[in-house]
């Protein structure tokens, strides 16, 4: 199915072939070097036009295993042969009428058709010019743009032309040769124009402003530190931006594709014809922590480490943690694992730092279970309620579950304490229930308390 850009194409082709056959037939019958430089501008606009409707259908097809940027840039390159044939018709007509003014030859035969042929040409290149124009903006089509380009410059060369044959009918035979020179200067400026943004498009300029444009955006962003790298190119009416920005580096992934994500968003609001790639590289910041250095190098090896310690002694650091590792993993195997992290730690902190890990097993995680039977189930809320009634200001023990897996009963249950208690003192008291109530229930392999304050709704 033809789309509006090759529709505009084809209808200017029908257009230029008219205007190149009726300046021919005009250039025959006068002898006028001004209409036969128009004639074969003209001739010249109808190949270049040809090439322009070949390039947009070609364009217009989709990426594909070859081509992952698209095919638009065909366009471009049709431009530029359109170029080459400007030139051409420039050299050829100023030689001519430079030729004709030192010879002093010009017969020129002004005929009132002629004429009428150069206004109706003028009046056709006019409506092509502004129908190209046109769709060249709302598609951004460099091919049309330069078809338009083409035939704004015979339009104005035309009517050079038309003052010229009115020059030599008032008596001034050298006024066909200057117009023809004119015309020749119409043609190598809309050539030069034309050149200068083909090549910038096939060099992959980037668009004026561009680069201050996107620096700015990044500036205003939230979460990114800084633009390391920016990248734009045009390819037909695709935009193609490739930036690099700084994060933090202890962001979690979810986070910083959040961050992308916003980024390019705010990209496309202003480049909406833009295809946009967002690379995130993280960068240490000041304001980074001790612990975020440590957690930050557990968490990029997949480790789960706990009860992180730092102890500052006399000038130096001492850090100790707990580090969960698979229980059935040989201990020569979770030490190398181990060891490799306290010397990335090291690595990390630098100066003179101790570090002791400890390894630990992993708490058994993705298991199947099952309700406990309703004797054992008793069992544990008896023991759990006695035991507990002697930890006061822990009160309230309720909602207990009771599961049973492979690897024991797992317990949970909710309780109260006074709102002013301390986060450690709560903890003491529950991990002070858990270890007696193990000792009573050797099979109770975990227990999980949530303490709750006195006096708020319960969960």
């Amino acid at each position: 199915m033809i789309n509006e850009k090759q529709r505009v194409a084809l209808i200017s082709i029908l257009a230029s072939t008219v205007l190149a056959g009726s300046k021919i037939v005009a250039a025959i019958f006068t002898g006028s070097l001004g209409i036969l430089s128009e004639a074969v501008h003209s001739t010249i606009d109808m190949g270049a036009t040809v090439i322009t409707w070949v390039a947009v259908r070609y364009s217009d097809q989709p990426p594909d295993e070859t081509h992952h940027f698209g095919h638009e840039k065909v366009e471009s390159v049709s431009a530029l042969i359109a170029t080459g044939l400007l030139f051409l018709t420039t050299g050829w007509v100023a030689w001519e009428a430079i030729h004709r003014l030192y010879t002093g030859h010009a017969e020129v035969e002004v005929t009132w058709w002629a004429a009428a042929i150069i206004a109706a040409t003028i009046l056709i290149d006019l409506n092509r010019s502004r129908a190209l124009r046109k769709v060249a903006r709302k598609t951004n089509s460099a091919a049309l743009e330069a078809d338009a380009l083409h035939f704004t410059s015979d339009m104005w060369s035309s009517l050079v032309v038309l003052l010229g044959l009115g020059a030599v009918w008032l008596g001034f035979a050298w006024a066909d040769a200057v117009a023809a020179l004119i015309v020749s200067l119409f043609i190598a400026k809309a050539g030069w124009e034309l050149g200068k943004r083909t090549l910038d498009t096939l060099l992959d300029a980037a668009p004026q402003g561009a680069l201050e444009s996107i620096t700015e955006l990044a500036r205003q962003s939230d979460g990114v530190m800084g633009l390391t790298r920016c990248r734009v190119r045009p390819g037909g009416a695709t935009l193609f931006i490739d930036v690099d920005i700084n994060v933090r580096r202890t962001l979690p992934l979810d986070e910083v594709a959040v961050i992308k994500a916003k980024f390019a968003e705010t990209i496309r609001k202003h480049y909406p014809n833009g295809d946009i790639s967002v690379t995130a590289n993280g960068v240490a910041i000041d304001d980074e922590t001790l612990f975020d250095k440590v957690l930050l190098q557990a968490r990029r090896r997949g480790l789960a480490i706990h009860h992180l310690t730092a102890q500052h002694l006399e000038g130096r650091t001492a850090l100790s943690f707990d580090l969960e590792m698979d229980g059935d993993m040989a201990l020569k195997d979770a030490h190398e694992v181990a060891t490799d992290l306290e010397r990335a730690i090291h690595d990390e902190l630098g100066g003179d730092i101790e570090i002791d890990s400890h390894i630990e097993p992993l708490h058994p995680s993705g298991i199947t279970g099952t309700e406990a039977d309703a004797k054992s189930a008793k069992l544990v809320e008896t023991q759990l309620k006695k035991l507990a009634a002697t930890r006061k200001p822990l009160t309230d023990v309720h909602k207990i579950r009771v599961r049973a897996n492979e690897h024991g009963l797992f317990v949970s249950y909710h309780c109260r304490f006074p709102g002013a208690h301390t986060v450690e003192a709560v903890h003491e008291a529950v991990d002070a229930l858990e270890d007696a109530l193990r000792k009573k229930l050797p099979n109770v392999r975990r227990v999980i308390a949530h303490a709750e304050p006195i006096g708020r709704a319960p969960h």
